[in-house]
C-alpha cells in the first residue's frame, strides 16, 4: 500500500524530517544520470508525487538549504499544511493559538506581501511545478526515442509524464485560486537570469489548465484503474468540475453546465460513499478507495514530516484532550474552530449528525483570545487510529492518515450547486438525491426539494467538507469572504467580525519574488 510514497522514500533513503534549518543534503547526481535508465525515470516520477508529502531535499533538482523551500522552517513547508492554513485559517472554520510571525494574519485578514506562510505556499507550488516540468521535459517523445528503451518502459514513462502534467495542472489551479496571476512556466521555457518568468493573466491561465485537463482526459487511465495515490481520469474530471464551479470567480464567466457535466462523470464512474463518515480521516484510510479519488499519501514510518496529516492531527489536540485517544504522543494545542461552524449543526452536544466532531470539555464556545487553545471548540475529525481495530497507527508522532485531494462527496455538492445556479445537463431530483445521500450517511435528517437552495448547499459544504481546504474558496464564490453580509468571530481582527477590503479575495504575489522578477505585476492594493 501507498506504493508511490514508499518508492519516494526509497529514493531518498531517509526522510525523517527535523526542524533544524542547517541540514545540507549531499546531492552529487546529475539529471543526465537520473534519466539514463527506466528505473531513474520511475524514481524521478516518485519525486514529483513525493514532493506533495515530503519537505526534505530529494533528488538532483532540489535547491540547497534545510528544505525544499528556503526562508521557512521545514516543518511548516509541507504543501498541505501551507495550503490548509491559507484556505482555513482565513475563514470561520479555524483559528490558531500560535504566535509565529504572520500566522495570526490569516484570521485577522491583514496579511501582507511579506507574509512568510504565503511566501512558502507560493514557492512550494512553483517548486512542485518545476519538478513536473523537469520530468515532462526529460520524458518528451523525442528525448525518449533517443534513449533506446524498450516499448514497455517507454509506455510506463509516458504514463508518468501524463500524471506529471496533471499534478502540474493541479498546482496551477491552486496558484490561480490563491494568487490569481502567478508567473507561468512550462517545460518549453528556458529560465535564468536573462529569461525570468512572466504572467499570462487569470483568463489565460484558466484556459491553459482547462486545455491540459481536457487533453489528459483522453490520456490517463480510466477512473478507478490506477494504483492508489496515482492520478487517473477520475482525478481529471474532479479537478475540471472544481475549476468550472469557480470559473466566474476566476474569469468573470460562469461555467455551471460544465461543472454539472464533469461532476456527473465522477458520480457515474463507480465511486460510492463509504459507510461511516467518521472513518474518512483515520490511520488506515487508504482503504477508502470507494470514495477517495486522489490522495496525498502519508506513512508514519516512511514519510515523516511535521506538515500534512501530522499537523492536522497534532495541532488540533490540546487542553484536557487525551492525546492517546487520537493515536498520537502529544497535542500541539493549536487549531480550533469558531462558533460559526458549530452553529451549522443544530445541537453539537447531542446531534445525530456524525459530522459534528467537536471536543467541548474544557473548551468555551466563544473566543475572546485567539491565542488561548481552550477558547473555541476543538475538532476531532482527524485521528491516527485504525477504523475497525481502534489501534493507533504505526507511529505516534507521524500519523499514517492520507489526505483526499478529491473525494466523491465534493462532486455531489458541486453537482447540486451547479444545477441550482442554472447549469444545464442535470436535474434537481438527482441533486436532491446526492445531498440526501450525504445526510443519510451522516445520520442527519433528509430534506425536501423546497429546502434545497444555494444557501443550504454552502452550509452543507461546511458540514461535510470542513477542515479539508475548501472554505475560503467557497466563501469567495458566495461573495461572503470579505463582505459584511457574513461575519464570524475575529473576522478582520475584531471579536464580532467586520468586513475587509474586497481585494483580499486574492493573496499577494510575495514581495521577495516581485523584487527579484521585474516581469511580475502585483495584485491590486498590495
Amino acid at each position: 500500500m501507498k506504493k508511490i510514497m514508499i518508492v519516494a522514500s526509497l529514493v531518498v533513503l531517509t526522510l525523517s524530517c527535523s526542524k533544524k534549518l542547517d541540514r545540507l543534503p549531499k546531492n552529487d547526481i546529475t539529471a543526465g544520470q537520473v534519466y539514463s535508465t527506466p528505473q531513474g525515470y520511475i524514481e524521478a516520477a516518485a519525486k514529483v508525487y513525493g514532493a506533495y508529502a515530503l519537505t526534505s531535499n530529494i533528488g538532483p533538482a532540489s535547491p540547497p538549504g534545510g528544505g525544499d523551500i528556503k526562508g521557512i522552517d521545514e516543518g511548516f513547508s509541507d504543501f498541505l499544511r501551507l495550503f490548509w492554513g491559507a484556505q482555513e485559517l482565513s475563514t470561520d472554520e479555524a483559528v490558531i493559538a500560535w504566535g509565529d510571525a504572520g500566522i495570526q494574519d490569516f484570521h485577522n485578514m491583514n496579511w501582507s506581501s511579506s507574509n512568510p506562510f504565503l511566501t512558502g505556499l507560493y514557492y512550494r507550488s512553483l517548486y512542485q511545478i518545476t519538478l513536473a516540468n523537469d520530468f515532462i521535459k526529460n520524458a518528451a517523445d523525442g528525448v525518449l526515442s533517443a534513449k533506446g528503451f524498450g516499448a514497455a518502459d517507454v509506455a510506463n514513462i509516458v504514463s508518468f509524464r501524463n500524471e506529471a502534467r496533471f499534478l502540474r495542472a493541479y498546482q496551477y489551479w491552486a496558484l490561480l485560486d490563491l494568487f490569481g496571476n502567478p508567473p507561468f512556466v512550462t517545460e518549453n521555457d528556458v529560465i535564468g537570469s536573462n529569461a525570468l518568468p512572466k504572467q499570462i493573466g487569470k483568463q489565460a491561465l484558466f484556459a491553459y489548465i482547462e486545455s491540459e485537463l481536457k487533453e489528459l482526459e483522453n490520456l490517463l487511465p480510466n477512473a478507478r484503474t490506477s494504483a492508489y495515490g496515482r492520478a487517473d481520469k477520475g482525478a481529471v474530471w474532479a479537478l475540471l468540475a472544481r475549476l468550472y464551479l469557480n470559473a466566474e470567480t476566476y474569469t468573470g464567466t460562469a461555467r455551471y453546465s460544465d461543472a454539472v457535466a464533469y461532476s456527473k462523470k465522477v458520480a457515474d464512474a463507480g465511486y460510492s460513499l463509504i459507510g461511516n463518515y467518521q472513518h474518512l480521516m483515520r490511520a488506515d484510510n487508504q482503504k477508502n478507495t470507494d470514495e477517495f479519488i486522489l490522495t496525498i499519501n502519508y506513512d508514519g514510518t516512511r514519510t515523516q514530516n511535521y506538515g500534512g496529516t501530522t499537523f492536522l492531527t497534532h495541532a488540533a489536540v490540546g487542553g484536557n484532550m487525551p492525546a492517546a485517544q487520537f493515536g498520537i504522543d502529544g497535542g500541539w494545542g493549536g487549531t480550533r474552530t469558531t462558533k460559526a461552524l458549530v452553529n451549522l449543526f443544530p445541537d453539537p452536544g447531542g446531534n445525530t449528525d456524525k459530522r459534528a466532531q467537536f471536543w467541548t470539555s474544557g473548551q468555551s464556545l466563544d473566543i475572546n483570545d485567539q491565542t488561548k487553545f481552550e477558547q473555541g471548540y476543538a475538532i476531532t475529525k482527524f485521528k491516527n487510529i485504525e477504523m475497525v481495530s481502534g489501534k493507533p497507527g504505526s507511529n505516534l508522532t507521524f500519523p499514517d492518515m492520507d489526505f483526499p485531494i478529491f473525494r466523491l462527496a465534493e462532486q455531489y455538492l458541486i453537482y447540486a450547486e451547479a444545477v441550482l445556479r442554472g447549469g444545464t445537463g442535470g436535474d434537481a431530483g438527482t441533486a436532491l438525491g446526492y445531498i440526501n445521500a450525504l445526510r443519510t450517511r451522516a445520520g442527519a435528517a433528509t430534506i425536501g426539494a423546497g429546502q434545497l437552495t444555494t444557501d443550504f448547499i454552502l452550509d452543507e459544504r461546511g458540514r461535510e467538507l470542513y477542515w479539508e481546504g475548501f472554505r475560503r474558496t467557497d466563501l469567495i464564490r458566495y461573495k461572503r469572504f470579505t463582505t459584511a453580509g457574513y461575519l464570524w468571530p475575529w473576522k478582520g481582527g475584531t471579536v464580532n467580525g467586520k468586513a475587509v477590503e474586497d481585494w483580499r479575495n486574492v493573496y499577494p504575489i510575495p514581495v521577495a519574488d516581485k523584487n527579484a522578477n521585474p516581469n511580475l505585476q502585483q495584485n491590486p492594493n498590495y
